[in-house]
């Protein structure tokens, strides 16, 4: 799992509270040998 930014929890909680649903922490994407690691899904 990769490390979180400093401001991962309060832009989380800012989509929250503009009602936002959090479908994925991370969202992951693998594409053959690529894997990307997004840090949400909204």
């Amino acid at each position: 799992m990769s490390a979180r930014d400093l401001f991962h929890e309060a832009v989380k909680n800012a989509l929250k509270k503009e009602e936002w649903v959090i479908t994925h922490d991370p969202l992951e994407i693998q594409f053959e040998e690529v894997k990307l690691k997004i840090d949400l899904g909204a």
